[in-house]
């Protein structure tokens, strides 16, 4: 089995910082793509951040220049950095990530639970 946990949510006020920490545990070969989205009440879960098992990342437009997304390899976790924080951030915050169990197996897309991120005064 394949677990994603999130931590590092809560509440902030509007021009706060969260980091948010994805760690990835269970039986892991590779680790490839990791990813954030977010989901607000009432609207789709969208992509917030991706970055490649070579760290090449790629933002929504929405978090250029705000957020950071990173990755620990040896520790199988992704992270968010997240700064500049809005009321319009506030969502629940989903990790997703492809992962080979097995070398020379294929991958298998895995979620966590979500964390809440409420940008509030």
């Amino acid at each position: 089995q394949v677990q994603l946990v999130e931590s590092g949510g809560g509440l902030v006020q509007p021009g706060g910082s969260l980091r948010l920490s994805c760690a990835a545990s269970g039986t892991i070969a590779s680790i490839y793509t990791m990813n954030w989205y977010r989901q607000a009440p009432g609207k789709q879960r969208d992509l917030v951040a991706r970055i490649t098992i070579g760290g090449s990342t790629n933002y929504a437009d929405s978090a250029k220049g705000r957020f950071t997304i990173s990755r620990d390899n040896a520790k199988n976790t992704v992270f968010l950095q997240m700064n500049s924080l809005k009321p319009e951030d506030t969502a629940v915050y989903y990790c997703n990530a492809d992962i080979s169990r097995f070398y020379g197996t294929s991958s298998r897309n895995y979620w966590g639970q979500g964390t809440q991120v409420t940008v509030s005064s």
